[in-house]
């Protein structure tokens, strides 16, 4: 495991994007994993910027996000399609065809997941997961459990993850209570992974997940055992590393 600690969350999505960038300039047809929420958006603005500078093309990748909410299409404002559309792809060149992102309106999702897992692997697998964690050690949509999830599934939200979400929608009654989720053993199958967070908020899970013992109850902590991870934080997410 990797860490990079950085001195503000400017420079955190630099670094970031740095990264992204190095793994599309040594590989331009690379399968990359993105993720949703507030932690990547400035690393994607990064990212829009390299491209507009002519520093790297991302004409060539395949990308799969980790989840969407079930029930919400993808013009939904709060879909996971259309933050993505909006906050990253829309500024870079790249064609439809290059984006994969769960159908959380599909009429059989137990067959969704599965052919995204298939997409997954004809593409060779993903190269780089970008991934977010939340404040109760979640990736993905991976919720505390009793196990690890192997492949991509249908989640049923817990109270907090809800809580946590209910600012993006008028009440916590429109939070939609599934969502479909890249599995743990999806993300770990990854070949390189990128996890990145900030502010104070996120140091004592930050400590917990990545310094304490690894658990399904905590879903992020299976990194720990990934043979290549990179930790981005700013100063205040490592606040309680020591």
């Amino acid at each position: 495991m990797h860490w990079i600690v950085c001195p503000d969350e400017k420079a955190q999505a630099r670094a970031c994007a740095a990264i992204i960038a190095a793994q599309v300039l040594q590989k331009p047809s690379s399968a990359l994993g993105f993720a949703t929420g507030s932690s990547p958006l400035k690393t994607y603005a990064e990212l829009i910027e390299l491209k507009r500078q002519g520093v790297v093309s991302f004409s060539q990748v395949m990308t799969f996000n980790l989840d969407e909410y079930v029930g919400l299409p993808c013009g939904h404002p709060q879909s996971y399609c259309r933050f993505m559309w909006d906050n990253l792809f829309t500024g870079m060149d790249m064609r439809e065809e290059q984006v994969h992102i769960p159908n959380g309106m599909a009429a059989d999702l137990d067959a969704e997941c599965r052919a995204y897992e298939q997409a997954i692997a004809d593409a060779g697998g993903i190269d780089l997961q970008l991934l977010g964690i939340g404040h109760d050690g979640h990736i993905a949509f991976n919720e505390p459990g009793a196990e690890f999830s192997r492949f991509t599934h249908v989640e049923t939200l817990n109270a907090r993850t809800v809580e946590a979400n209910k600012r993006f929608f008028e009440s916590a009654d429109d939070v939609p209570r599934t969502a479909l989720s890249m599995g743990v053993g999806s993300i770990m199958r990854a070949r390189r992974i990128l996890l990145t967070a900030y502010g104070k908020d996120k140091a004592e899970i930050i400590r917990e997940a990545f310094l304490g013992p690894v658990t399904p109850a905590l879903s992020a902590s299976i990194l720990q055992f990934h043979s290549d991870c990179t930790i981005v934080l700013d100063r205040e997410a490592a606040g309680s590393l020591g």
